[in-house]
């Protein structure tokens, strides 16, 4: 965020790519102020995410456990697919449904990496089967409604080949990743309008899909959507200045209520019948701004450092930020303390559990998302030491 605000400060000036097209929407006067404050407080919360980082950092980390496994690609294999069928059944469960979240996004990491095991330990059955699990990982990602889980699908395929093919693998994987950055606009557009008017998943994934390949006018669509993706939905900074236009001075900071609402949202509904709506909690504060119409169907959730600067402004952005690097830090650290070392630890089980943590969200969802991810960890744990997949060291 604290970089790509670049392509909206550029559209503001009537630039589209590199060709003056004049704007095509009304720019308030003040719209160059409004840009250069919230860039200031992106770097700031970058900044703030950094030092949060750097102050968590303590290692080496003592290494309480070892992880027995004579075949990482059979280990790494198995969790993948035992995750996949748990995920999905957990999801059609109201009680479980939330580790279903979980569970699919370690199935996604693990599936991920253990093809790349497979092929550097010369497995034919593994690549085969990791091969088939890549791919439902990819398909389920389709229908997700979202860019990262693709990108990151791809990209952690990338990073687990190259100590096997070394830097042969940039030149596949460096246009794959450009090509996905390019198309991903258009298809999420397509499925998420189709999904709106009522297509399942599956129907909007494959209608996207086939809008995209039979598609005359591709190039100029891909080019349209891009600039709006990069403009708009990239760096987000045309909503956070909506939000700073209104807060404090149409609506007051929220102080602590954002945060009480983060931790009601831990609470599981089975145990609290009433708890309120966490989708509609959220989409109030969007409504109060203005960000969106009461009447859209469109899901604008605050971004984390929106959520800080409404809490409390730049030094709930500081503060915040903070503490979202710090704890982010330290729950890589536990992970690696849990599952004996970085690997296992925060390569598999962090990536694949607190994917919420890697592009952030609003205060409630990651609040939810890393106080189950957590629970999540901690099950796994005992289940490998039980397994003797885990065992202390002497």
């Amino acid at each position: 965020m604290a970089c790509t605000s670049i392509f909206y400060y550029v559209n503001t000036l009537g630039y589209e790519y590199f060709s003056y097209v004049g704007n095509q929407e009304f720019m308030l006067d003040d719209i160059y102020k409004s840009t250069a404050l919230c860039q200031r407080y992106y770097v700031l919360g970058h900044a703030a995410l950094i030092h949060g980082i750097l102050a968590g950092m303590n290692y080496p980390q003592e290494k309480k456990y070892h992880v027995y496994a004579p075949s990482m690609s059979n280990l790494l294999l198995g969790i993948s697919v035992v995750c996949l069928p748990l995920g999905y059944l957990f999801s059609k469960i109201g009680s479980l449904n939330q580790f279903s979240i979980q569970l699919n996004g370690l199935s996604f990491v693990a599936g991920s990496i253990a093809l790349a095991f497979a092929i550097r330990e010369n497995k034919r059955v593994n690549f085969l089967a990791s091969t088939g699990l890549f791919i439902l990982n990819v398909m389920a990602a389709l229908s997700s409604g979202f860019k990262e889980p693709i990108i990151v699908c791809v990209l952690l395929l990338g990073v687990f080949l190259l100590p096997v093919y070394g830097k042969k693998v940039l030149p596949v994987l460096i246009p794959i990743l450009i090509l996905l950055f390019f198309v991903l606009p258009t298809f999420i557009g397509n499925f998420r309008k189709l999904s709106s008017e009522g297509a399942d998943a599956t129907v909007a994934r494959n209608k996207s899909i086939d809008r995209i390949l039979n598609n005359d006018n591709l190039t100029d669509d891909l080019q349209e959507d891009n600039w709006a993706f990069l403009t708009g939905r990239l760096s987000e900074i045309n909503m956070f200045i909506k939000y700073t236009q209104s807060t404090p001075y149409y609506i007051p900071y929220y102080k602590t209520n954002l945060i009480k609402n983060a931790i009601q949202t831990i609470i599981p509904r089975a145990f609290w019948p009433g708890k309120p709506d966490v989708e509609q909690m959220v989409m109030d504060r969007v409504y109060a701004a203005r960000v969106v119409d009461r009447e859209s169907i469109v899901s604008a959730k605050p971004a984390f450092i929106v959520d800080c600067y409404l809490s409390y402004g730049g030094i709930g952005i500081w503060i915040g930020l903070f503490l979202y690097g710090y704890i982010a830090q330290n729950l890589s650290a536990l992970a690696e303390r849990m599952f004996g070392g970085y690997f296992m630890g925060t390569a598999v089980m962090f990536a694949g559990l607190f994917q919420i943590l890697w592009r952030g969200n609003s205060f409630e969802f990651i609040a939810n998302a890393v106080f189950w991810s957590l629970m999540t960890m901690m099950i796994f744990q005992m289940y490998f030491k039980a397994k003797g997949i885990l065992y202390k060291t002497n």
